[in-house]
């Protein structure tokens, strides 16, 4: 078998907000911004990796979710256990330092982590989960 990952999906809240995280503050590139019915999808990716792609997305955007699971939905956003990516770099501390400097959500430094990798972790602007790991 061939596969490999091509999108991944993380809900926003504020559309705006998290293409200025995704695009300004990570550097990606937006591949798709798509509007419907007052909702937006939005489409980054790093560059020069065209077939690797974040999806963000509406939070329950399915009609058949009712009022209260939707907002256990935004609960679980806002602590940022609902959702989460991991990214890789090369050069941990100069991706935690520019990403410190712009004002992301700090979660935790720089660390060795128990289970063999070196990672940090930041908040998106609707509460997802973003780890960095260091490429060794």
């Amino acid at each position: 078998m061939d596969i490999t990952i091509h999108s991944s999906f993380l809900p926003h809240t504020d559309p705006d907000a998290s293409l200025a995280f995704y695009r300004d503050t990570l550097g990606f590139e937006v591949r798709l911004d798509v509007g419907y019915e007052g909702m937006r999808w939005i489409t980054v990716g790093p560059v020069g990796q065209p077939s690797t792609a974040i999806v963000l997305h509406p939070p329950a955007a399915n009609p058949g979710i009712t009022d209260a699971e939707r907002q256990t939905i935004l609960e679980l956003m806002a602590k940022g256990s609902y959702f989460g990516v991991n990214l890789a770099t090369p050069d941990l501390d100069a991706t935690f330092a520019k990403l410190e400097a712009s004002d992301a959500e700090v979660v935790q430094e720089p660390t060795e982590q128990p289970y063999g990798v070196r990672d940090c972790a930041f908040r998106d602007p609707a509460g997802n989960m973003i780890r960095i790991q260091e490429v060794r």
